[in-house]
Order: C-alpha cells, then sequence, then structure tokens
C-alpha cells in the first residue's frame, strides 16, 4: 500500500529496551478534499530513510499496516494498529504549464525585411 502527502512533521529516532529497537516517526498530510494527518512509523534500519528529508516536501511512502492483541494485568484484550513505512520517495510537484513545449530564444527566427505594404494586406475584408 502507498499513502502520499506533503511532509507535516519528522521526528527524532527514539531507542528502547536493552536490545536498542529504534523508531521514527513522520507525519504527511493528505492531498484531498478532506486532508487527513497520518503518522507512519519507520523502524531499525529504515529509521535513516528519512535523514533526506525536509518538512514541507511531497512523498509517497510505501506502508505496511500492523495490528497486535495485548492482553492488560486485569485481562482485558485491546487491539492495536500501526501504519509501518518501509519505503519513502520524493514527487515531483507539478507546475501547471509543465505541458507547455519551451519557446525558442528570439534570436532563433529570421525577421521578414522585404515586405511591402501591398504584400501582406491579403485579407478579404
Amino acid at each position: 500500500m502507498e499513502v502520499q502527502g506533503r511532509i507535516k512533521m519528522i521526528g527524532e529516532t527514539q531507542t528502547f529496551g536493552a536490545n536498542g529497537f529504534r523508531k521514527r516517526e513522520i507525519v504527511i498530510t493528505t492531498d484531498e478534499q478532506y486532508p487527513q494527518h497520518i503518522m507512519v512509523e519507520f523502524v531499525q534500519d529504515k529509521t535513516d530513510l528519512l535523514n533526506s528529508y525536509q518538512v514541507g516536501q511531497q512523498v509517497k511512502i510505501s506502508i505496511n499496516l500492523r495490528g497486535r492483541e495485548w492482553v492488560n494485568p486485569q485481562g482485558e484484550t485491546k487491539y492495536f494498529n500501526s501504519i509501518q513505512g518501509w519505503r519513502i520517495e520524493a514527487l515531483q510537484a507539478e507546475a501547471a504549464g509543465d505541458n507547455i513545449p519551451p519557446v525558442p530564444p528570439a534570436d532563433a527566427f529570421e525577421p521578414a525585411g522585404d515586405l511591402k505594404e501591398d504584400d501582406h494586406d491579403d485579407l478579404p475584408f
């Protein structure tokens, strides 16, 4: 699965436990009628993927949905979901005029120098 949007926040890498589990969070805001702020976790060696990105950049993140079950001390079962990223890539902002071909410079055209007044008046009215 993938999610696209503009980076709103990139957190610092956090380390947990004696075995050094690492986690880093990023929040992106989707570009739709009702924008959503989606928090995605990157874990272990994937935390380094966020080093070259900045707040405000448009990105596409490849994600996996994770779910887990937990039984609290009172015996109640709880369920938790997380969104885990495993790849991120920058998206190029598409400008409105990108489909217009480039205009050659003015010196690429040869000026018409020998026009006479009668030659260019060929309109029927």
